[in-house]
């Protein structure tokens, strides 16, 4: 085994669907490719976006469509201990505060001021816990391995929360957390995340954590150009094996692959196998891909 460690880390909200597919494929090809790790992390840190049985159906999804992780599955559920004492680290560096504010008073700002810095606004109101932003390294730059050099400043961002008010945790810091504790040295996922990672490269930064490499992906539209999302109704992927097949080869070409036509209805453990052996980040186009055109020679 190589030094790559990936993951796929969805939140149990609902079914997978054809654009977590494609992300989830991404993932296992590129550490499968590697030699490496591949490991799976179900972020359950908001009970209340989690219906029962939405993490078993996630587990049976993949298992369709071949794709077997390393290792015993992670839950964030279990994780409290070691994400309050992050954020007691960030609070004794003067890196994260508590916040009264509702994002009602803060409406007419792009972004939350930074109000309560130097001093809670109201303490009579419960608290949300905040990341200096401004403290941080800024500007961050780092290299995405489709989309280049990336440069943001997370102050023009705001102060990101790390604790809710209701006291669960936010995905900033436990998502940050985990990687670390996982020894994750790549990470892939959509391209709407692209611009959480320079919050997350600040909290790496000041936990003394390492920095994985990232690779975002192009967004999967349906057919309305809305992006793929379980919000957006997408249609939950299939386990019968006979609508897993098309669909599988469908992901590999809308990771710009090109599979072979002949593929579509050959066995999963095929399919994966070609996938592996022919995965080339550098076809990827960084446009954002229909469902459909995936099937547009």
């Amino acid at each position: 085994m190589s030094d790559y460690r990936g993951r796929f880390a969805p939140t149990p909200s609902g079914p997978l669907h054809f654009g977590s597919l494609v992300a989830a494929l991404a993932s296992f090809l590129d550490a499968r490719r590697a030699g490496g790790e591949w490991r799976l992390r179900i972020e359950d840190i908001d009970p209340p976006r989690c219906p029962a049985g939405a993490a078993d159906t996630i587990l049976r999804q993949l298992e369709a469509f071949g794709l077997g992780w390393d290792g015993p599955v992670s839950w964030q559920h279990d994780r409290d201990a070691a994400y309050g004492a992050a954020l007691e680290r960030l609070e004794a560096a003067g890196l994260a505060y508590p916040c009264s504010c509702s994002r009602k008073q803060w409406r007419e700002h792009a972004v939350y001021p930074g109000w309560c810095r130097h001093g809670v606004c109201d303490l009579t109101r419960p608290v949300a816990w905040r990341l200096r932003s401004d403290l941080g390294p800024r500007p961050v730059v780092w290299p995405d391995r489709l989309f280049g050099e990336q440069r943001f400043d997370p102050a023009a961002l705001g102060d990101v929360v790390l604790k809710r008010k209701d006291g669960l945790w936010a995905y900033q810091l436990a998502v940050v957390v985990d990687d670390a504790d996982q020894g994750i040295s790549d990470v892939v996922r959509g391209v709407d995340l692209l611009d959480n990672t320079p919050w997350q490269r600040q909290l790496q930064q000041a936990l003394g954590y390492p920095e994985p490499r990232y690779l975002h992906l192009p967004l999967i539209l349906g057919d309305d150009g809305q992006k793929l999302s379980k919000q957006n109704l997408a249609p939950a992927l299939p386990e019968a094996d006979d609508a897993v097949r098309p669909l599988l080869h469908t992901a590999l070409a809308a990771l710009d692959q090109a599979p072979p036509e002949s593929m579509a209805t050959a066995p999963v453990a095929e399919q994966l196998q070609w996938g592996i052996a022919h995965w080339d980040v550098a076809r990827l186009r960084a446009a954002p891909h229909r469902q459909t055109d995936a099937t547009t020679p």
